[in-house]
């Protein structure tokens, strides 16, 4: 299976890209759980939620790694969840890393901030922390040396330009 996952900072259609391209591919997707699980707290959020939320997102990879299905969108992974972790509270549970290098990702959708941030009561990070978190997914992503494609644009150019990124990379996974 041929794993993809979006990943970038909020307000940058990471959802939306994956519903696109699940629908292009007739393949799945997995939804971002986190923000059903926050917003479902009656509470501020706290390091035991995100590790929740970490330990569930590699649950739901590997229950999605046993579908019938040449390739599967995932609406964010780990490595936010990691940065979350480090920005929030400063430290990172130990096996995040190795659950990282292990999920055997085969390419990040990397959404970039050139769309405008809409607000809404789960997000919590305008302009300018929006680029300085894309750089941070960056970091993360070039050191788990995994391939990436960064997305750009607007409307529908937007969508056309995740769909050119995933068709190059995949297509050199099935030949």
């Amino acid at each position: 299976m041929f794993n993809v996952v979006l990943t970038g900072p909020e307000s940058t259609g990471k959802t939306e890209i994956c519903r696109f391209l699940a629908k292009s591919y007739h393949a799945d997707f997995i939804p971002e759980y986190a923000r059903d699980y926050v917003a479902s707290l009656n509470r501020p959020y706290t390091f035991k939620d995100v590790e929740q939320i970490a330990r569930v997102q590699v649950e739901q990879f590997w229950q999605s790694q046993d579908k019938d299905s040449a390739i599967l969108f995932f609406d964010t992974f780990l490595i936010i969840t990691k940065v979350w972790f480090r920005e929030v509270y400063g430290m990172i549970p130990d096996w995040i890393d190795s659950s990282l290098a292990d999920a055997g990702i085969d390419l990040f959708l990397l959404c970039y901030y050139d769309i405008e941030w809409v607000p809404d009561p789960l997000r919590e990070n305008p302009h300018p922390r929006r680029a300085y978190l894309y750089e941070a997914y960056v970091r993360e992503i070039e050191q788990l040396g995994t391939a990436y494609e960064v997305i750009r644009g607007t409307g529908i150019t937007r969508f056309e330009n995740a769909k050119m990124a995933v068709g190059k990379h995949y297509s050199s996974y099935i030949d």
